[in-house]
């Protein structure tokens, strides 16, 4: 009997615990975008050429989270998309180039964008994410 109640309660406690659920996978929302890209010389001074960012890495961090939950790769049109999200607040990002003060060194920086889902079975577009190299 003891240990039956025992398991009631460990068990009362799980279901009620995981009534909330934090960002992340597990929902019918998801997270959309493009990248585009901005061809610089090596010193990031002079832009040559401009075109959709193909098979480019894009991360996103769920909720309050330090490090990236889930990673996806651009299409042929630069697009992305995050599926299977829930509800709640979420930073998607890009690695770009950055010239460091007035050298001709470059250092690699995020390009973050903030979204939020509010609401199930809903599509939040984030436009378009600009990255240099």
């Amino acid at each position: 009997m003891n240990r039956l109640c025992i398991l009631s309660i460990l068990g009362l406690a799980l279901l009620t615990g995981s009534c909330k659920k934090p960002a992340g996978e597990g929902g019918n929302s998801s997270i959309r975008g493009n990248v585009w890209v901005q061809d610089y010389n090596k010193s990031l001074t002079i832009m040559q050429y401009q075109y959709t960012g193909v098979d480019v890495d894009v991360y996103i961090i769920y909720g309050d989270d330090t490090s990236y939950g889930d990673k996806v790769k651009t299409n042929g049109d630069g697009e992305f998309e995050f599926k299977y999200l829930r509800k709640g607040n979420y930073k998607v990002y890009v690695v770009s180039d950055e010239r460091i003060g007035n050298t001709n060194d470059t250092k690699e920086v995020a390009v973050t964008v903030d979204a939020s889902i509010t609401a199930k079975k809903q599509s939040v577009d984030v436009g378009q994410l600009v990255i240099k190299r």
